[in-house]
């Protein structure tokens, strides 16, 4: 079993994550929504807080931000392989944040991602496989 093991700290602070803090939560009900995470960053690309991980990915731009995506694919693939789930878990999840983020960058939203998403659903089998082919 192969597990991922920081050399260091791995947050640009200087703590070991960049996830120690609750980083969004549903107003209504005060627990964590993708919809609430989307929300906050949306906000720091706009209100760019001091200190936020993610107005750091949003100042240095595009680049890095692949870069982050690239290399939180290539955690999970490290943490499935060696069949860890629980570090899967949570590469899975920085996979996510850093696709949000990307997501905000270009402009697409939860909501587009969920419509692809159901339009792939609805499409039976055979006929995605004639799609993918052609």
């Amino acid at each position: 079993m192969v597990k991922v093991e920081p050399d260091g700290p791995a947050c640009h602070t200087g703590s070991f994550s960049c996830f120690e803090n609750t980083l969004a939560e549903s107003e209504e009900r005060h627990e964590f929504s993708l919809d609430g995470l989307m929300g906050l960053i949306e906000g720091r690309k706009t209100e760019k807080k001091e200190g936020s991980y993610t107005t750091y990915l949003f100042e240095k731009g595009l680049d890095k931000i692949l870069k982050k995506v690239g290399e939180e694919s290539t955690e999970v693939i490290i943490a499935a392989k060696a069949q860890d789930k629980a570090e899967t878990i949570y590469e899975i999840s920085d996979l996510a944040y850093h696709v949000m983020v990307l997501m905000v960058e270009a402009g697409i939203s939860l909501e587009e991602i969920h419509r692809e998403l159901a339009s792939r659903h609805v499409i039976d089998h055979k006929v995605k496989q004639e799609k993918m082919t052609k």
